[in-house]
């Protein structure tokens, strides 16, 4: 799928060796609405991915059948209903603005967010409750499938090309976006290389069992 990013990406040394061990970018877009998806991104800040999900099932159990519980629905239950399925506070707080954002039709619907360029879906979805650039960015690359999109921010792509880079320390945010300025239109295949690397390294430290 992304065969044409790999041939571009290679030709850069830090990234040659790196794509020959991973192989092919096995990233697949979810093509969720972006209404799911930023709930899905608030259930998942700060917290380990099981447990993130082990709250997303409990909010999917209180809905009869197998679609995802959409806005009204979520609105209609009572606060102790989403506080019992694990979320906090603040994360009740962010997953009821975005129903209700949603409503009111400020977030778009799948169909209407593919016509939207990168910056103006954030500039759009930021003014949402525990909305921030980052989780615009993850529904972007994740949800819609955009390939130029580097998430300077993100803890995982700065320690991926410090490891590359056998540097002593990450890059700040904008001098990763100057240098990744070189990557594109392909930033989102180097974000998911880079977010490989920091793994491949975690495995290594990882203690032996």
């Amino acid at each position: 799928m992304w065969d044409k990013a790999e041939r571009a990406l290679r030709r850069d040394p830090l990234f040659k060796p790196l794509i020959k061990r991973i192989g092919p970018c096995a990233l697949v877009p979810q093509q969720r609405e972006p209404y799911e998806a930023l709930v899905r991104a608030i259930a998942h800040q700060q917290v380990h991915g099981r447990a993130a999900e082990a709250m997303l099932n409990r909010l999917l159990a209180l809905h009869p059948g197998d679609a995802f519980p959409p806005p009204r629905f979520v609105l209609d239950l009572p606060a102790e209903a989403l506080r019992g399925c694990g979320f906090s506070g603040s994360k009740v707080a962010a997953i009821r603005d975005i129903a209700e954002k949603s409503v009111g039709g400020l977030v778009p619907t799948l169909e209407e967010a593919a016509r939207l360029p990168d910056e103006a879906l954030i500039e759009r979805l930021v003014a949402i409750r525990g909305v921030g650039r980052w989780t615009v960015e993850m529904l972007l690359i994740f949800t819609l499938g955009r390939p130029d999109v580097l998430p300077v921010d993100d803890f995982g792509v700065r320690e991926g090309w410090k490891i590359l880079n056998k540097a002593e320390t990450q890059p700040k945010p904008k001098e990763l976006a100057v240098i990744g300025a070189a990557w594109a239109p392909w930033r989102s295949i180097a974000a998911w290389y880079l977010w490989r690397a920091a793994d491949e390294n975690k495995k290594v430290k990882a203690p032996a069992p």
